[in-house]
């Protein structure tokens, strides 16, 4: 344990949810909410920054009898679900409010959702990996049922719920073969026996249907992706965005732990199944979107879509038994999906910024004008769309092109063709948002009111994500650098 300091920001978090627990014995309500915002706030802002510092260092460190592993990799993704979580908290305040959702245990959830999240990134062990996942799952379910006078947030909960528990026994199903077939739960061991070759190819590989589906689900690929639309639409919007944020950049850093550090020598194997998966999120959430009304909906479509690409990257890995560019495809991909709680985290800002108490704004018509009401407002979201869309100079058009030149490098051309075609069918719903708010007349003429933190937040969203797009190479490389330290060797 000479090294528990790299432990930390984890640590940090944990001392907030233990105080933040407590605080209900030792004030008044009124202050206890508040407080503990300000401690789920404060600690994942800290942590973050702590997560970003330690992202430098090349070493790995294993802790808890190597079921926790704290790498480059680790770092920055717990960086980024950490800033993302911080970022949703100032985005979501005044809608909590409105909604007289503005509650200690909503916090408190939130910050053991934050909490899970981090032990996904870091798990080095089956079992551990399993806790993050169920941690961080339970937590959101519960966070999604919190309206009571709201059954369309019942409902949501409830599909969620029914949804991930199937999911989940496909999991734990496929860790049963696994630890059958190799006799151990820990990531490396497991991959030197998976590299032994003495192994029944049958069991390994009906392990690893049963792990994808899993990955599958918690990341919203189709045909696993029922769940999605439903739960954005009927959750309330702070916390869709808690849903569709953070967890999705953590699903990424799960469904690689599994598949990359402990079964890379299956890679033959999962990725001919992740192509069925990618190509058709690609096209059931491009072509799906199109017809949706609701905003929130839509961008449920948007978020499979934009998981598709994110497969992309992790089945470009391995070529012909090759894995000579699986640094460059895998941190394209953990680009990408870096890049995309950036752009969604903003977009929701945007749509819980025109809502108001028993209003909602989460369709298109809500739209409509808004540049006339809030020109910085309407700017912002149309960044947010055209990054979405992968048009430049915005950052997604560079995180789109990374991911199609890794899949080109693994001679998946056919696949590559797919993504533009249906990126660019999926720019049509993009493009009619940003048409609603410059060229219609509003329906609304009802003042935005939004605090200082939110503008401020807001506006720094809208110019991360233009500066990226005409600077990546900083960010390319941390994720590059973070690939290359943390794959198997």
């Amino acid at each position: 344990m000479q090294n528990a300091h790299v432990l930390l920001p984890d640590a940090l978090v944990v001392l907030a949810i233990v105080i933040a627990s407590r605080l209900g014995d030792f004030c008044s309500e009124a202050s206890n909410r508040r407080l503990t915002y300000f401690a789920a706030l404060l600690s994942s802002t800290a942590a973050g920054v702590g997560f970003a510092i330690q992202a430098s260092d090349s070493h790995q460190y294993y802790f808890f009898s190597r079921t926790i592993v704290i790498d480059s990799f680790a770092s920055v993704m717990k960086a980024g679900v950490s800033l993302g979580f911080a970022a949703a908290l100032v985005y979501s305040r005044k809608y909590l409010e409105d909604r007289e959702l503005f509650r200690d245990h909503v916090f408190l959830l939130g910050m053991f959702s934050l909490l899970g999240q981090l032990i996904m990134i870091s798990g080095n062990h089956f079992l551990m990996l399993y806790l993050g996942l169920e941690l961080m799952s339970l937590s959101l379910y519960a966070m999604i049922a919190l309206r009571r006078d709201a059954p369309q947030s019942s409902e949501a909960a409830i599909k969620y719920y029914v949804l991930g528990a199937l999911a989940t026994g496909f999991l734990l199903y496929g860790i049963s073969m696994l630890y059958g077939a190799t006799g151990s739960l820990e990531l490396n061991e497991v991959l030197k026996a998976v590299a032994s070759g003495r192994i029944n190819d049958a069991v390994l590989l009906f392990g690893v249907i049963f792990i994808v589906a899993g990955i599958a689900f918690k990341m919203g690929a189709v045909p696993f992706h029922m769940w999605v639309p439903d739960v954005y639409q009927g959750a309330p919007t702070a916390m869709t965005l808690f849903v569709g944020g953070g967890p999705k950049l953590a699903a990424f850093a799960w469904g690689l732990r599994f598949l990359v550090m402990g079964l890379l020598p299956l890679a033959f194997d999962w990725q001919r199944m992740l192509v069925i998966l990618a190509a058709l999120s690609m096209i059931v959430g491009n072509l799906t979107g199109i017809v949706q009304l609701n905003v929130k909906r839509m961008l449920a479509y948007s978020a499979i879509s934009n998981m598709g690409f994110v497969l992309l990257g992790l089945l470009a890995g391995v070529v012909d038994g090759k894995a000579g560019g699986a640094a460059s495809a895998y941190g394209s991909a953990m680009f990408y999906s870096i890049v995309y709680l950036v752009t969604t985290t903003g977009a929701f800002g945007v749509i819980m910024l025109l809502a108001r108490r028993d209003f909602e704004a989460d369709t298109l018509e809500d739209f409509k004008g808004l540049n006339q009401r809030s020109p910085v407002s309407a700017f912002v979201m149309m960044v947010m769309m055209f990054s979405l869309a992968g048009i430049p100079p915005t950052v997604g058009f560079y995180a789109k092109l990374a991911v199609l030149e890794a899949t080109m490098r693994a001679g998946l051309t056919w696949l590559a063709v797919l993504a533009v075609v249906t990126s660019l069918v999926g720019a049509f719903y993009y493009l009619r948002i940003v048409k609603l708010m410059y060229f219609d007349a509003p329906q609304d003429t009802t003042p935005l009111a939004a605090g200082a933190c939110n503008r401020a937040l807001l506006s720094l969203n809208g110019v991360a994500v233009l500066v990226l797009g005409i600077v990546p190479g900083p960010l390319m490389t941390v994720c590059l650098q973070a690939i290359t330290q943390t794959l198997p060797r």
